[in-house]
């Protein structure tokens, strides 16, 4: 099941469970796939607006000194889970040869290709300056 229609089901069954806090959590996320330019979005689009969504709600919470902790951990619940540094390091041992390469960062292409969302440029990025 893709992750839109996951948060659709879990928005339907929030709304029998009488969990206020979820179904409105979940209302904000779909009001925020109704804002995209297409109805269907991919997993990838879906994780880019919860990201969106979680850092603004981050955001909120520092400026406002605390709240929103049950938001965050809603949304944090559909991201995927991200790949550690080993898994990182270990994937590019396997895969990269960097005789291919004029440098190091020419390798991000095939390693954020591989890794998506599961991974943040800026730490493969940083694992890259290290290696």
């Amino acid at each position: 099941m893709r992750l839109q229609e996951q948060i659709k089901q879990d928005l339907k069954t929030a709304m029998k469970e009488k969990d206020e806090e979820r179904k409105n959590t979940l209302r904000v996320i779909m009001g925020e796939f109704g804002r995209a330019e297409k109805k269907e979005l991919s997993d990838d689009e879906v994780v880019k607006i919860l990201r969106s969504l979680l850092k603004s709600a981050r955001e909120t919470q520092e400026r406002a000194g605390g709240g929103n902790e049950r938001f965050i951990e809603i949304i944090e619940s559909y991201l995927p889970q991200m790949a550690d540094d080993a898994e990182i390091r270990a994937w590019i041992d396997e895969n990269l040869d960097f005789s291919e390469y004029k440098n190091k960062m020419q390798a991000m292409r095939p390693i954020m290709q591989h890794f998506g969302s599961r991974a943040d440029g800026n730490r493969v990025k940083e694992i890259l300056q290290s290696m």
